[in-house]
């Protein structure tokens, strides 16, 4: 992790967006004591001012991420997170070619903390969960993985309807096309085949693009975050084409 500054790519009196890199988590947390550089803090120092988290994106999953300057506006723009009136596209590389898009739907019991939920009185209950995905790419590649004399992958676009927690790496693990770089829920031979061929670390999963209604304008915003250097050098390997913004969502 670099101490470069955060690249944003919105910003007004209300609401700042970022493009969160890889690696970095939104806020402090005791469950990884060990971070010292976090995306709240460090765009409070680069812009002078408190921000205020809206939503969240998990640690090793880069791409835009939502600011309220004050907490009028954080009220005023929650709830259009609660009620998944904003839509969200990422990008992911899988295990495997998809050839169809397709729409999954497929409840989620919530994935709870070993530690923070160890005095849960009852298991919880699985909830709906609605991710739309599309293939746009696909590559065989001469690496042989298990009883596969090649490797394949896809990159693929998908939506999410809801918002449960870790829901586009857990629907694609039930898809049987992880996602790569995942180490919870998906595939370690293929992990180890980015990391030895392309040295690449990280969890392939880039929240790409986000659609909301400004909650003070009432203007309907749409923000885009470019891909990172790692993102780049595997698009230029595998020779895909990143798909224009105005495709983003995979429409």
């Amino acid at each position: 992790m670099t101490d470069l500054p955060l690249s944003i790519l919105y910003q007004d009196d209300h609401l700042v967006v970022v493009n969160k890199p890889a690696g970095m988590l939104v806020h402090r947390s005791w469950l990884d004591k060990g971070e010292t550089r976090f995306v709240m803090q460090t765009l409070r120092d680069q812009i002078g001012q408190h921000v205020y988290p809206l939503h969240r994106l998990d640690k090793p999953t880069s791409g835009v991420l939502v600011f309220a300057l004050s907490s009028d506006v954080a009220a005023a723009m929650m709830p259009q997170f609660a009620n998944n009136q904003i839509k969200k596209g990422y990008h992911a590389i899988v295990r495997g070619w998809i050839t169809d898009a397709g729409q999954l739907d497929y409840p989620l019991v919530e994935e709870q903390d070993k530690i923070a939920d160890k005095h849960a009185s009852q298991a919880p209950e699985a909830k709906s969960a609605i991710t739309d995905y599309q293939p746009l790419a696909k590559i065989e590649l001469p690496i042989a993985t298990g009883r596969y004399a090649t490797s394949r992958y896809s990159l693929v676009a998908m939506q999410p309807h809801t918002g449960r927690k870790h829901q586009l790496r857990r629907h694609m693990h039930h898809l049987s096309h992880p996602i790569i770089g995942d180490t919870t829920h998906g595939d370690g031979r293929h992990n180890r085949v980015f990391r030895h061929h392309f040295d690449c670390h990280r969890l392939l999963l880039h929240a790409s693009q986000m659609c909301f209604e400004h909650p003070v304008s009432g203007e309907f915003l749409t923000v885009t975050a470019p891909i990172d250097n790692q993102w780049q050098a595997l698009m230029e390997a595998f020779a895909w084409q990143w798909p224009d913004n105005a495709n983003l969502m995979g429409n």
